[in-house]
């Protein structure tokens, strides 16, 4: 028997899991399955010898083989990887967020590596992982030239909030947003590239950034919404973005600001994206996946291709992998660092790096995705991308990086607001 705590929780809460019922000193097999909205299964598994008392408890033991060792009580899940016969070089991405992943935890006997489906199962378990806690609402937004959802805790509010802004993938990606209104934060996640309703992109990036001046006072001035708490969180491109909405737009005044992944090195000139995929600065890795982290570098002197950061005036959280193969975020922290030392704001930097860890940087327990497809809007072009990171380190960052962004947000959002959090229990 496979017993869980919970079965039913939000995707960052972590899980027991206990096998009882065996043999003293057996040998078994854990597997996790998951079957996504792109119809690609996903598998981990892991190798254990029950006690004396014929029990394996995962926070306890040591995992001796398989897609992750040693004591990693939620490696079932963040070890998951595709699996085989599955398309390759996909990413585990939740699209609709009102409806849970069902991950299939089973326990066969002996260590087996392969071929589950033959293999007879001993016991097994559904584990529900939700995006939205209960009462959490889910808003669609098509207000003036704003494209996006709005996600807002349990109750009447008025609660902190955060606009929330993906990199150059682009489309609507809701689920950050939802987790962060499970705990506590009335969220908008924002569409503005590669999202067919969203305006082209000299409308959306041109006119003093007004499509980011429109979604930030959509956002502020929302009656559930607590006026003038409102923070800006951007990975990648949301990164750029995040900081060019707090020092080039002089109407909005965010109350802090947490950048993953990124660059202060201007992407947009003119309204328009900088060409970038004509030059000789992009390096392949053996398998022939693109490796962009070298295109700004050096980065350049002349200060229009440069985000100025000392006109920055509320908390920046900066937080990087070191082994980010998509874009220079390592040398981007140490640039920024400096820029805010000679102005004499750098009071307000937080930076946080990661060893061995990559560009994607997800909430907890996610799957590591060293490289993936990634789609070229401007060209419809699909093309293999090198993001970088190791499995452990990498989930572990992303473990600990989650546990500060909320709290950097309660501290800058809540700390005077002191309704605005609700731990959300499923």
């Amino acid at each position: 028997m496979i017993k869980a705590e919970p079965a039913r929780g939000l995707v960052d809460e972590p899980v027991k899991l206990e096998v009882v019922h065996l043999v003293p000193n057996q040998r078994v097999t854990l597997h996790s399955m998951l079957l996504s909205e792109d119809s690609d299964w996903w598998e981990a598994y892991a190798h254990y010898v029950s006690d004396s008392e014929g029990i394996v408890r995962v926070t306890r033991d040591k995992s001796l083989g398989g897609t992750y060792t040693d004591q990693e009580p939620m490696g079932l899940l963040w070890s998951m990887k595709l699996a085989p016969g599955s398309r390759p070089e996909m990413r585990l991405r939740k699209k609709d967020v009102t409806v849970p992943y069902s991950v299939t935890i089973s326990v066969y006997d002996e260590w087996i590596s392969s071929d589950f489906d033959k293999a007879a199962v001993l016991a097994s378990i559904v584990l529900e992982r939700f995006y939205m806690a209960p009462g959490t609402t889910r808003l669609e937004v098509k207000e003036g030239r704003i494209i996006g959802t709005m996600f807002f805790p349990p109750g009447p509010g008025p609660f902190a909030a955060v606009l929330d802004m993906w990199g150059s993938g682009g489309g609507l990606v809701e689920y950050r947003a939802a987790l962060l209104a499970s705990r506590g934060f009335a969220t908008l996640a924002l569409a503005y590239t590669g999202h067919k309703e969203v305006p082209r992109s000299h409308d959306t990036f041109g006119s003093n950034l007004f499509y980011f001046e429109e979604a930030f006072n959509a956002l502020n001035n929302h009656p559930k919404v607590a006026k003038g708490r409102v923070a800006l969180l951007g990975l990648s491109l949301g990164f750029t973005l995040a900081l060019l909405m707090a020092t080039d737009i002089p109407n909005i005044h965010p109350k802090c600001l947490i950048c993953i992944s990124g660059s202060h090195y201007k992407l947009i000139q003119e309204g328009t994206f900088v060409e970038l995929f004509q030059t000789d600065k992009i390096k392949y890795a053996e398998d022939g996946a693109m490796i962009w982290r070298n295109i700004p570098l050096p980065f350049p002197d002349d200060p229009k291709w440069i985000v100025q950061v000392d006109k920055i005036r509320c908390p920046l959280m900066l937080i990087f992998g070191e082994d980010d193969q998509n874009w220079p975020a390592p040398e981007s922290a140490i640039e920024i660092q400096k820029m805010m030392k000679a102005a004499g704001n750098d009071h307000l930097l937080t930076a946080i790096s990661y060893p061995q860890t990559g560009h994607l940087i997800e909430p907890p327990y996610s799957p590591h995705f060293r490289q993936s497809k990634f789609k070229l809007h401007d060209t419809n072009k699909t093309v293999s991308v090198l993001w970088g990171g190791e499995a452990k380190p990498h989930s572990d960052a992303q473990e600990d990086s989650w546990k500060k962004i909320l709290a950097f947000l309660e501290k800058h959002l809540v700390l005077q607001h002191p309704a605005a959090i609700v731990q959300s229990k499923l």
